[in-house]
């Protein structure tokens, strides 16, 4: 028989308005049934008048449902929590502890850090310290059947959560938040982390807790940060859900990924990931994160240098390696066809595909010297990523669907090989059994790998590779052993099963003269113009 889950509720900042949380949880109950736990994080007490505490503390109100708090997080509040180990505040309202675990009798396991953090000693009463941070992962990690925890929570956010995931909104997760918190996230791997104190929700993509390809899978990680209660703006301040406890689950069940399950964020990319390293606290490390917040707008040929980096020394952006003789995608070298270049930002550019399978068939390449996508600096990928999501938002505004792909073998300098595809012709799904159906008859493996995963991940600098990306962010990858058909991804999307145009599977059978690719190139250009992010607002 299948365990039956939790319903459990988590709350943001109370700050003192019990009253409004215990209505709503009351109205919420009355339409969805009872829920077993609210969870409270962040400010329970606020700044306001004891009288409606007093109320709950002296039994003259009542929670509708056990309630669990977390500790004070100024010296304001600290009057409130009298013993360090966790008490009852008032009847269903209990206060957990400065830090620990606590285990139901479901075996529903709740890890519990109380406070902001700080670095100086002593430490005051209303903060933890990486002393206490160590000491927990200490008591917990120890164990060899360590798998992870069901549910972490902490009233600050861990830095760095919106790494490789959706935006986290106005909250700047590169400045804001405990690097602490995102170490102890690291080593519990908790199924839910819940947080508060910015006064904003947000819910951020499951991310994984394991390396693609190098690792076993493990459970994917939600963090939720909830708003204040009764805030004007309506934002979110109360989350519910259901969860059976892990040690109650069929592992093939718990470690199940979301389709939408990103990157560990608090881990770097490429070989310091796969050694298990974790992302050190200076602000420089921003530079090296691989996907971004592909909504903020930047103008034209913006220095890389130019972040907003107060250190004297700012770190400089490595310098591509230079090409062993003349390329033909090197911008800077007399072999580029330049007629055929649409658009140029600060590290990369658009240009039409010689003997394209379409009008708008276009490829985006770096302005340097680089072999694969595996070797771009930081700098390059984010341009990259940008001009990705600005192609998906053009060709959908034609009707279109966009697939990309990439060939590491037998090539020198990166080609990101950018086809549209008429939404009429088929559905995404169409074209990812085309590529594996036809994979599978040239005896190839075309695995599929996370939506938001690191290539770096995979595949080493120097490593042959076909990488195909599908619009709905689904990815296949084949490791090049030996041999490999160079024309592949043009004959899979030229195919009666896609595009229907068999006789442009090679490119050179569909080369045209240099006035007609002058035309397309100033026809796709005015077209492109509105969605151009390289041009300043």
């Amino acid at each position: 028989m299948a365990q039956k889950p939790l319903r459990l509720l988590a709350c943001g900042d109370v700050e003192g308005k019990f009253d409004v949380l215990f209505n709503r949880v009351r109205a919420v109950q009355k339409k969805s049934g009872n829920f077993d736990l609210l969870l409270c994080v962040g400010n329970f007490f606020g700044s306001t008048p004891d009288a409606e505490w007093e109320e709950y503390k002296t039994g003259i109100k009542k929670a509708p449902i056990q309630t669990y708090v977390l500790g004070a997080n100024n010296q304001e509040t600290v009057k409130y929590f009298q013993d360090a180990d966790g008490c009852e505040l008032a009847e269903n309202i209990t206060y957990l502890g400065r830090k620990g675990v606590f285990t139901g009798s479901s075996g529903l396991q709740i890890v519990y850090l109380s406070g902001t953090e700080s670095l100086n000693e002593p430490v005051p009463g209303y903060s933890f310290s990486p002393k206490d941070v160590s000491s927990l992962r200490t008591m917990l990690c120890s164990t060899p059947q360590f798998k992870g925890v069901d549910i972490l929570l902490t009233s600050p956010w861990p830095k760095y959560v919106g790494n490789f995931g959706n935006s986290s909104g106005e909250v700047d997760t590169k400045k804001c938040g405990s690097a602490l918190i995102s170490g102890l996230a690291t080593g519990l791997k908790p199924r839910y982390h819940f947080a508060a104190l910015e006064k904003t929700y947000y819910e951020r993509l499951p991310y994984r807790n394991h390396i693609v390809l190098q690792e076993n899978a493990q459970h994917a990680t939600r963090f939720i940060a909830l708003a204040n209660v009764g805030n004007p703006e309506k934002k979110k301040y109360l989350y519910a859900f259901s969860i059976v406890p892990m040690k109650l689950m069929d592992s093939a069940e718990l470690v199940k990924q979301p389709p939408d399950v990103t990157e560990n964020p608090y881990r770097k990319s490429g070989k310091e990931a796969s050694m298990g390293k974790q992302i050190p606290a200076p602000e420089e490390e921003s530079a090296c994160q691989f996907f971004f917040d592909l909504n903020e707008r930047q103008g034209r040929k913006r220095s890389s240098a130019g972040r907003d980096n107060k250190s004297p020394h700012p770190k400089q952006p490595r310098k591509p390696p230079q090409p062993p003789g003349p390329c033909w995608f090197c911008l800077a070298s007399p072999e580029v066809e330049k007629h055929l270049v649409v658009n140029i930002g600060t590290h990369c550019y658009l240009a039409l595909a010689k003997g394209g399978l379409s009008d708008d068939h276009v490829l985006i390449l770096p302005i340097g010297h680089y072999q694969s996508v595996v070797d771009l600096s930081a700098e390059v990928v984010e341009e990259v990523e940008k001009y990705k999501a600005t192609l998906r938002r053009f060709y959908k505004s034609r009707g279109k669907r966009c697939i990309l792909f990439e060939r590491n073998y037998k090539s020198h300098h990166l080609q990101l090989q950018v086809i549209p595809v008429p939404l009429s012709c088929c559905t995404t799904d169409d074209i990812k059994d085309a590529f594996i159906t036809q994979a599978q008859e040239q005896q190839m493996e075309l695995l599929e790998i996370p939506e938001h995963s690191d290539i770096k991940q995979i595949a080493q600098p120097g490593a042959a590779y076909f990488y195909v990306e599908l619009d709905t962010g689904e990815k296949l990858f084949h490791r090049i052993k030996k041999n490999f058909p160079l024309q592949f991804g043009r004959e899979v999307l030229a195919s009666e099963a896609i595009l229907n145009i068999p006789d442009k599977s090679d490119w050179r059978q569909c080369q045209i003269s240099k006035e007609e690719e002058e035309t397309l190139a100033r026809r796709f250009r005015k077209d492109f113009e509105p969605f151009d992010f390289t041009v300043d607002e």
